[in-house]
């Protein structure tokens, strides 16, 4: 793990040695970067819904003296020079343009998963963290955790032989009708397209949008968190739940530029909202000296959706709520809901591995999540994050090709060189969809 190349001496920090951080998104998860930047200085807060400011002051009373903004590219312009680093807790849709904004002013970013909400967006990303030279991380909590260490070091060290299939899997989404009031992660309005709504006081139904070309009008039904269910805003829980638990296989097994995508079975859904269950196969080519490998992602009913229990499997009666299962060639593995705790299917296989105190631990573990490994790394004190874009963008990408499956249904084949649908060639305006006046980045990384 390499020493990083950057340090404070690069940021404007305050006398007292803290990072000046903003925080674009200032409600709900922004609670999760609230908390692991605890003790640097919050200065700065972009949101276009004035309620969510003040949302976790009790818990954290540092934001009741961090200038409010409605929208980040004026508290940029305003205050630039005051910040040194940058979190976006924003919904999947304006990810890539409040990163993209940060970066290009030379500042350091730690952006909520899924990192983008299209292909496109995720390779701009890439290059940009090239260009840039500023200190990334996607704030996926599992990557920091001990548990996927572990596994690789299982992997590396031979206990489950040539992984060839991985499942994936998560029960939902849960997706009940609208209700004034309520704001669960999915809901369904009473009509398609949802009826047009007056857009509540304090609230920018267009900074919201941000490049999104739609011409959906504001419903409640969107605003503040059930967006992920709907297309123009996310991706399901491909987009929701995929970043967690595919981490583990996905940055271990080098699951990257898959040759073909297929959406299997797709159950529900239309052409505004995610379905209610899909399960999602990606066919991935030999990748240095590992060998061809097929990734599924299963999400739906409670009682259907999970992949068959094998044979070797004895936990119990069934596999877990959700998780992941490794076939190998010697052993099948497992990690959890966040990458983490991994165990072998088979008790007696992993009974043994403990008794013989193998193998060795190789990696160093982290203290702290995504965003303290983010706030170390930007002063200096650790190494860059594990999940830099450099990373990120491709396991994004990835999780993107299988939710660009779900929407269309079917069979794609994929050009990871050229990034480019070979055999469909009209999906590639939902990999890389227009976006509206005002909104466009990344033409000087083509």
């Amino acid at each position: 793990m390499a020493a990083p190349s950057f340090s404070l001496s690069q940021t404007r920090p305050s006398s007292n040695g803290k990072l000046n951080i903003a925080m674009i998104g200032a409600g709900n998860i922004a609670s999760m970067a609230l908390g692991g930047c605890k003790g640097e200085n919050i200065v700065a807060l972009a949101d276009v819904d004035e309620t969510k400011f003040l949302q976790h002051a009790e818990k954290h009373p540092e934001v009741n003296d961090a200038r409010k903004f409605k929208d980040f590219r004026v508290m940029f312009d305003k205050m630039g020079d005051e910040i040194d680093a940058v979190c976006i807790n924003t919904p999947d849709h304006t990810h890539f343009v409040a990163t993209m904004e940060a970066m290009r002013r030379g500042k350091h970013v730690c952006t909520q998963k899924p990192l983008t909400h299209n292909i496109a967006e995720s390779r701009m990303l890439r290059k940009a963290q090239a260009k840039y030279g500023v200190v990334t991380n996607m704030a996926v909590q599992g990557h920091t955790f001990d548990g996927i260490r572990q596994m690789r070091e299982w992997y590396e060290a031979d206990h489950l032989g040539q992984v060839t299939e991985v499942h994936c899997w998560k029960n939902g989404p849960d997706i009940p009708d609208f209700k004034e009031g309520k704001t669960p992660y999915f809901a369904k309005p009473p009509s398609f397209p949802p009826a047009k709504h007056s857009i509540p006081q304090g609230f920018d139904w267009d900074l919201w949008q941000g490049p999104v070309v739609t011409d959906m009008p504001y419903h409640p039904v969107y605003h503040p968190k059930s967006w992920r269910g709907f297309h123009a805003f996310g991706n399901g829980l491909v987009g929701d739940w995929m970043p967690h638990i595919a981490d583990a296989p996905v940055s271990i097994l080098d699951l990257y530029d898959p040759v073909v995508i297929e959406a299997e079975e797709v159950t529900g859904g239309n052409q505004w909202m995610v379905p209610l269950g899909n399960r999602v196969r990606w066919d991935f080519e030999k990748r240095g000296d590992k060998s061809p490998c097929t990734l599924y992602w299963h999400n739906g009913d409670p009682e259907t959706y999970k992949p068959k229990t094998p044979e070797q499997w004895s936990w119990g009666d069934s596999l877990p709520k959700h998780g992941s299962l490794w076939h190998g060639s010697k052993n099948m593995g497992y990690t959890d809901e966040r990458s983490n705790k991994p165990r072998m299917a088979d008790r007696q296989v992993q009974r043994h591995m403990k008794e013989q105190g193998v193998p060795e631990q190789v990696y160093p573990r982290l203290k702290g999540g995504p965003f303290a490994e983010w706030v170390s790394a930007i002063k200096g004190e650790g190494p860059e994050p594990g999940a830099n874009f450099e990373f990120s963008a491709r396991f994004t990408e990835t999780c993107l090709l299988g939710a660009l499956a779900v929407r269309h249904g079917g069979r794609i084949e994929w050009d990871a060189k050229l990034g480019v649908v070979t055999n469909r060639p009209e999906l590639n305006a939902f990999a890389n969809p227009p976006v509206r006046a005002g909104w466009e980045y990344g033409a000087d990384l083509a």
